[in-house]
């Protein structure tokens, strides 16, 4: 009787955890995907189909996890960069980039007469570069042109090889280094460069989908996401941790994510106020820089630095500190012709992102 009163009680726990426990979903199929995808774009919006497929690519060639949440989020981002547009268009960019490459010709001691001449080559279309300029309405078109202008103007590359003013684009405005650097596994066989095809649809949004959601992060929000892109991987993260030095040493510090310079050798502001609390964290100047070098990584997190400083930021502030701020940062680029911030771009990528997860 004990036997069956024991099987009957563990056959009612097996009952109840089955239906306590949430069933493993089965991941959606590309055909699935598209469908949901589809569902989210805008109605009205050109080759969705299209669109949808690229998108769909990004995520699973990738394995990124295709959530409502994550799906909206990319989708956020490209109605915020280009209003689902492969190759956007920038109103007087001409003239914007003609400004922008007599300042970078200026910063690297190009003489002024060499990039006149160089812009006064004929390209192989027949006309001149400078004609040219004149009427680039978009980044692709523009980028074009210096990839020609490089390749065929005599020394072109040792005049001009680093004045292209273009640095991010197509439909997610991701950077062109970024996918440089991440151009293994790059799932479309192509002729040209990476930088040629950062400017195409496919692999504008495969390498913005990369740059949004390809690193593991502790955030809350994806409007921590949301500045990242902006600013760069963990920026948010590093915020917050600089809010908690400050705190915790007394010296206000710009909150741009940035823990150390890249390539620097002196310190930089946030290094500086980390050292005044080394006898505080009982950590010498060699270790603080070692695993401020963590900083852009999720590794960083579990550094003795990290968790020491928001244990010491805590105890005077006398309140638990977030883990994730936005960036105060003022955004630069000639293309930007109002004070725009990293908080105002995240802010408004997060009231698109909020409207397509209300989306029926």
């Amino acid at each position: 009787m004990c036997s069956l009163r024991l099987l009957l009680s563990l056959a009612v726990l097996l009952v109840l955890a089955g239906c306590a426990a949430p069933r493993a979903t089965q991941p959606a199929s590309p055909v699935e995907l598209r469908a949901q995808i589809v569902h989210l774009l805008p109605p009205t919006l050109v080759d969705r189909q299209g669109w949808a497929e690229d998108m769909q690519v990004a995520f699973t060639h990738q394995g990124i996890a295709a959530t409502r949440d994550n799906l909206c989020a990319a989708l956020a981002v490209t109605e915020q960069e280009s209003t689902f547009q492969a190759d956007p268009v920038v109103p007087g960019l001409g003239r914007i980039a003609r400004e922008e490459i007599d300042r970078r010709a200026a910063r690297l001691h190009v003489p002024q007469f060499l990039v006149n001449a160089a812009l006064a080559t004929r390209s192989p279309d027949g006309k001149t570069y400078s004609e040219r300029l004149e009427k680039v309405r978009s980044e692709r078109q523009l980028s074009a042109i210096f990839d020609d202008l490089i390749s065929t103007v005599p020394m072109g590359r040792t005049l001009l090889g680093d004045l292209n003013p273009v640095h991010t684009g197509g439909p997610m405005q991701v950077s062109i280094a970024f996918a440089e650097r991440h151009a293994k596994g790059y799932p479309y066989a192509y002729t040209g460069t990476i930088r040629q095809e950062v400017f195409s649809r496919r692999g504008g949004l495969y390498f913005g989908v990369a740059h949004l959601l390809g690193y593991p992060a502790n955030y809350d929000r994806q409007l921590y996401r949301f500045a990242d892109f902006n600013a760069g991987w963990y920026a948010s993260r590093n915020a917050a941790f600089q809010q908690a030095v400050s705190r915790a040493s007394g010296v206000r510090l710009a909150l741009d994510g940035d823990l150390i310079a890249p390539g620097a050798i002196l310190p930089g502001a946030t290094e500086r106020a980390v050292r005044q609390l080394g006898d505080a964290l009982d950590m010498r100047n060699p270790v603080i820089r070692s695993q401020l070098e963590k900083g852009d990584s999720l590794d960083f997190e579990n550094t003795r630095l990290y968790q020491r400083v928001f244990a010491l930021a805590e105890q005077r502030a006398g309140k638990p500190l977030p883990r994730a701020l936005l960036p105060g940062i003022v955004l630069d680029s000639p293309k930007i012709t109002r004070t725009l911030t990293t908080a105002w771009f995240a802010n408004r990528v997060e009231a698109r992102y909020r409207r397509c997860m209300q989306h029926g």
